[in-house]
């Protein structure tokens, strides 16, 4: 595999200030382990090209620590068929389109893996509704260690009726749309991944560019619209439920593409605009995401990016 200029990897600043970001993100955002979907991608990469030096040997030993750690439940083994599945898609079109995006990439990895567990679930009738189960509980559970959590800071007064409710509709929306989160989740664990690949093996701290030049092929617009039919059709729970992921899921990269396009059209943000921004996010999230997911769209047709760099030229 050799050094590419991508949508997510190219030659601005330290990449390792966006791996750790994108880490970090990870980190907040997971139903699947971050450790375990960054490690056994790694693992796939590293075995292909071999351990050739004393870094590569002991990331292989700390990513092998991590991809067997946790109990060995049904879902300990899907989660790392996900993740194996996930490594080899990515290292296979890596190969075979070593010029292709990041994000080309990365995209394709998590389709082919998701096509693969698609026809095992069809195959394998009930194994679908055991691991839905089990990522409801999980999530059930950590709602519940958060809800102790509170108790303890609040000297032992429970959490407002109201909060609990709120935080329980949104376990129970998470909890139907997390094959797209879980996908999102592996985007982003493929960055890492590539940028710690490059970083050990190319001794090359450009794996990850700026979220300015964050961008895919144009065409999944359409997997975008197919996704809200499907919610807006009404068609049964099941239909309902993919077109929610599918929707979730582009609305997501949709989202940070917008994110992409504002950032560069306003020449980068400086710490008060990404304080800023947060303090949007936290507070007026829905307007904030749908904006961005409105300018992602719009670049889509418009490519405003090329727009202004071919004026400003």
């Amino acid at each position: 595999m050799s050094p590419e200029t991508t949508a997510m990897s190219g030659t601005n600043g330290p990449g390792w200030k966006r791996a750790v970001a994108l880490f970090a993100l990870l980190l907040l955002t997971s139903i699947v382990p971050a450790g375990m979907l960054v490690a056994v991608p790694l693992l796939v990469l590293i075995g292909l090209g071999g351990v050739r030096s004393w870094s590569l040997f002991v990331a292989t030993v700390v990513a092998m620590l991590i991809a067997l750690a946790g109990p060995r439940d049904a879902l300990w083994f899907a989660e790392r068929g996900w993740a194996v599945m996930l490594g080899g898609g990515f290292a296979a079109v890596s190969l075979l389109m070593p010029r292709w995006r990041l994000t080309s990439r990365a995209l394709t990895a998590v389709g082919g893996a998701t096509l693969v567990g698609l026809v095992f679930f069809t195959v394998r009738a009930g194994a679908w509704a055991s691991i839905d189960w089990s990522v409801a509980d999980r999530l059930q559970a950590g709602l519940a260690t958060w809800l102790e959590a509170m108790a303890v800071l609040r000297q032992g007064q429970p959490a407002s009726p109201a909060l609990v409710s709120a935080v329980y509709r949104t376990i129970e929306l998470q909890a139907s749309v997390f094959p797209a989160v879980v996908a999102l989740e592996s985007m982003a664990a493929l960055g890492v991944v590539w940028w710690l690949y490059m970083r050990l093996v190319h001794r090359d701290d450009t794996g990850l560019d700026s979220v300015q030049l964050f961008r895919f092929n144009d065409h999944l617009v359409w997997l975008m619209i197919v996704g809200m039919v499907l919610v807006v059709a009404r068609a049964g729970e099941g239909v309902t439920r993919i077109g929610a992921n599918v929707a979730v899921f582009m609305g997501a990269l949709y989202a940070v593409r917008g994110t992409g396009v504002f950032v560069f059209l306003s020449g980068g943000l400086s710490l008060i605009g990404y304080s800023m921004f947060a303090l949007g996010i936290l507070f007026a999230a829905p307007l904030v995401i749908g904006f961005a997911v409105l300018l992602g769209i719009a670049d889509t047709w418009l490519d405003l990016r090329a727009r202004v760099g071919s004026s400003a030229a």
